[in-house]
């Protein structure tokens, strides 16, 4: 089969396309024939070298990838068979989601809705579930001002939705005018370039002057620290994100005046008890018409390279794909 490795972290380029054996079912597991793998913003930073996870990233050589979505192919003989011709959605265990064929747990397959597409199956796999569990921990609704960072970006989009769904009103702020448009059309009321000097103004005066009473924060560093820093007393202040490569500096449990509450996936256990439930949640939205992920762009797998170059170049929108096999 078809897959890409890297035998070294670096630039994009590390990413080679190579052949390696088709996978067999160890006892427990299915083979997943990928349609479409998913591509994370922290697959690029541990391509790089600068993944935020504790252990560093994994040991090469390794093939990158941790979301697919399929048709399962094969099972263990200790598995139901009837699993086989199911089109899943289903993580690798950190590793080996770039390629053609992936031997996973079969207890960790999702079904998807026969009235899903794959390609946006597996783009909700990952984001999906994290836009609802993040939706969970805020509780935003009628009243509130919501301020979405990276609001174009494959989380960002599905919180806009989901917040504006809730009954919130919307600041969508990102980097470029397509993005931000992108937020418009999905139901931010107001949005906001936070690249540009003085954007916090634009989003206290948007709230009235009293600042948004729920921030969702997935670039950290100084956008992070400025987005904190005028939020609305008593407001929730969620953290899942460190695309500046440093989390927000926030002050210390009780530590601000203002009563701000500071959370993020570290909470996540709080929300679900099984994480694959908010994948299940996120597909049946998306069953009921009412949470569409944007796939801006998609790649085919030997490219995977100019994936990663694309995203680290800020040039994407919404959730970019691999696609594997058609």
């Amino acid at each position: 089969m078809r897959v890409v490795q890297m035998h070294e972290f670096g630039p994009p380029d590390v990413l080679t396309p190579a052949d390696a054996p088709d996978p067999q079912p160890a006892p427990g597991q299915a083979v997943v024939r990928v349609a479409y793998a998913s591509i994370t913003f922290i697959e690029t930073q541990t391509r790089a070298g600068r993944s935020p996870r504790r252990d560093g990233g994994p040991a090469l050589p390794a093939i990158p990838g941790n979301g697919v979505g399929g048709t399962v192919t094969a099972v263990a003989a200790d598995v139901d068979d009837r699993l086989i011709g199911r089109r899943v959605v289903t993580t690798t265990g950190g590793t080996g989601g770039y390629a053609e064929q992936v031997a996973v747990d079969a207890g960790g397959l999702i079904a998807v809705p026969d009235t899903v597409d794959l390609a946006d199956a597996a783009a909700l796999l990952a984001d999906g579930r994290t836009a609802i569990g993040l939706i969970r921990l805020a509780r935003p609704g009628m009243g509130d001002w919501v301020l979405v960072e990276a609001a174009g970006g494959g989380v960002g989009s599905l919180l806009v939705q989901l917040a504006a769904n809730s009954g919130a009103r919307v600041i969508g702020a990102a980097g470029n005018a397509a993005k931000r448009a992108l937020a418009r059309d999905l139901g931010a009321a107001v949005t906001v370039d936070y690249t540009t000097p003085g954007w916090t103004g634009a989003v206290r005066a948007a709230t009235g002057g009293a600042g948004p009473t729920v921030a969702f924060d997935s670039v950290g560093g100084d956008i992070g620290r400025a987005a904190f820093e005028i939020m609305a007393p008593g407001g929730r202040f969620v953290i899942f994100g460190v695309a500046s490569g440093t989390f927000t500096d926030t002050p210390p449990a009780g530590g601000d005046q203002r009563g701000v509450r500071v959370t993020g996936l570290h909470e996540f256990a709080s929300v679900a008890a099984d994480i694959n439930d908010l994948t299940r949640e996120a597909l049946a939205e998306a069953a009921a018409g009412r949470l569409r992920p944007t796939i801006g762009q998609t790649f085919a797998l030997d490219d995977a390279a100019a994936a990663h170059a694309a995203i680290e170049a800020r040039t994407t929108l919404g959730k970019t794909l691999l696609r594997v096999n058609r």
